[in-house]
C-alpha cells in the first residue's frame, strides 16, 4: 500500500467494533483532523460499520477508502463441468 496524500491521515478501522462508542471516537478524531488541517480517510471499515456511518448521516464526514479486492477474491475464470464422455456409438 502506498503512503497517504499529504495532510491526509489514514486509519485502520478493521478491528473496530460497529458501535456507538465507536462512531462518536471516530466524529471527534476527524473534527481534532480537520482543525489541524488534516483529513482521516477510513481503512478497512467492516460492512457492519459503513452502515452505521450512513445511518448516523455521517458518510459525508467519516470518508472511507474505496476497498481494494484482495487477489484470491479475482474473479475465477470459466470452468468446465468434468464428465466422462460418452462412448461412441457402435456399429
Amino acid at each position: 500500500m502506498g503512503a497517504a496524500p499529504p495532510g491526509r491521515v489514514v486509519v485502520d478501522v478493521s478491528a473496530l467494533a460497529p458501535n456507538a462508542a465507536s462512531l462518536d471516537a471516530l466524529a471527534r478524531l476527524q473534527l481534532a483532523l480537520r482543525r489541524r488541517g488534516l483529513d482521516a480517510r477510513l481503512r478497512g471499515a467492516p460492512r457492519e460499520l459503513l452502515e452505521l456511518i450512513a445511518f448516523a448521516g455521517l458518510a459525508g464526514v467519516l470518508r472511507v477508502e474505496a476497498r481494494r479486492e484482495a487477489e484470491e477474491r479475482e474473479e475465477r475464470l470459466c470452468v468446465q463441468e468434468e464428465g466422462e464422455l460418452d462412448d461412441p456409438p457402435a456399429s
